[in-house]
């Protein structure tokens, strides 16, 4: 199906891309996979995380290697995204951390909600200048966010963890994995952040991999429902970004060129999620009031944003399980610079759809679920419904 967009001037054009550094030269964000250990087991975990470490894990001296490796990109150094599994599972992250701080990088911090995330346990990352915390919620009800996570009473303790993070002085972001069986809570789950306080909510859409494989993604049609969806929920207050959905770029330059409009649906062709999710959320929130905050940066795996696994081994992002190389043999900064498939990715050397796109600079389509869905990490993204202009 193509969808189109004919608004009341035309169709709008694609934007000038905006990109805060040179993404030829240097990723915005490095995510490291610090441990596979985690004592949740989720449904939809990219990681197939498990209890205990897996053979290999980089040791302290070579994790601190790595830092020194990210800081080498020169400045502005990207941001270092500290993950897991459980980051709170590796016994030396504070060290590790603290090394960071020394380069001069920025540090965020991506903990599961267990025993082990306590006040007592985030008060040194504080202290060493961690402001960012980011928590996964999957659902506005214990029924779905607990079925999700595999832990009975996980919702209440996640709730407690993004109020007590707060208070003790984080920025607190929210995960959410947008599946089958969540995707008609969004709505609540906005009001729930609202009520929260929380300034940024990150929304993933699903990518069958590790553990995702058996949980039910979104359609092509409803993820652009939901896009249009998370665009006006971007006016209650806080910044929405998305994982793995670069169409949801393309999607607020509609929106954004559409202006103020009492029916998006006359513009656009929206199912029923739409509506149900936009009607829901007025009854709980009221109209948006707030100017909408949804990035417009144009990144995508392997273009501002590189991943490094447990092991060292070097990906475009975590759900694009395809080697690049590792950096216990080569420099993160040349493999990001000189990979040849990297530099396809952002010279947007796409196939199908995605190649032909006006969108495909801004968007360019997710490279995980075309590999997942092709086996070619250039391939066409099936998430997407927009067609060749």
């Amino acid at each position: 199906m193509v969808q189109t967009f004919i608004g009341p001037e035309g169709r709008l054009p694609t934007p000038p891309i905006r990109r805060p550094v040179d993404f030829q030269q240097r990723p915005i964000l490095v995510f490291w996979e610090t441990t596979k250990a985690c004592l949740l087991s989720c449904r939809h975990c990219r990681a197939t995380a498990l209890p205990t470490a897996m053979p290999g894990e980089l040791s302290s001296r070579a994790g601190h290697q790595l830092l020194e490796q990210v800081a080498g990109f020169g400045k502005p150094a990207p941001i270092l995204i500290l993950t897991g599994g459980d980051c709170l599972m590796r016994p030396d992250l504070l060290e590790l951390t603290a090394h960071a701080r020394r380069l001069g990088l920025t540090v965020a911090l991506s903990p599961s909600v267990t025993p082990r995330l306590t006040p007592a346990a985030m008060a040194p990352f504080l202290e060493l200048g961690v402001r960012v915390v980011s928590i996964s919620l999957d659902g506005a009800t214990a029924a779905t966010h607990d079925r999700v996570r595999g832990v009975p009473g996980h919702f209440d303790a996640t709730v407690a963890a993004l109020s007590w993070l707060r208070e003790a002085g984080f920025k607190v972001q929210v995960n959410t994995t947008v599946m089958r069986e969540n995707m008609t809570e969004l709505a609540d789950v906005t009001a729930m952040l609202h009520g929260l306080g929380i300034p940024l909510w990150e929304v993933f859409f699903l990518v069958s991999v590790g553990r995702g494989t058996a949980v039910s993604a979104t359609s092509a049609a409803e993820n652009e429902d939901i896009s249009h969806f998370l665009f006006e929920a971007s006016q209650y207050g806080f910044l929405v970004r998305t994982v793995e959905a670069p169409f949801f770029r393309r999607v607020a330059t509609w929106r954004r060129g559409l202006g103020e409009v009492d029916d998006p649906q006359a513009y656009f062709a929206l199912g029923s999620l739409y509506g149900d999710l936009r009607t829901r959320l007025r009854q709980l929130l009221g109209p948006g009031t707030e100017r909408a905050m949804a990035p417009s940066v144009a990144t995508r795996d392997g273009m501002g944003v590189i991943f490094v696994g447990h092991d060292g081994s070097v990906r475009p992002s975590g759900f694009l399980p395809h080697a690049l190389g590792n950096i216990q043999v080569q420099e993160l900064a040349e493999i990001y610079r000189e990979n040849p498939m990297l530099r396809a990715i952002r010279a947007s050397e796409f196939s199908g759809r995605c190649g032909q796109c006006a969108f495909r600079s801004l968007c360019g389509g997710s490279r995980a679920r075309a590999f997942a869905a092709t086996g070619d990490p250039l391939g066409e993204d099936p998430g997407c419904i927009f067609g060749a202009a």
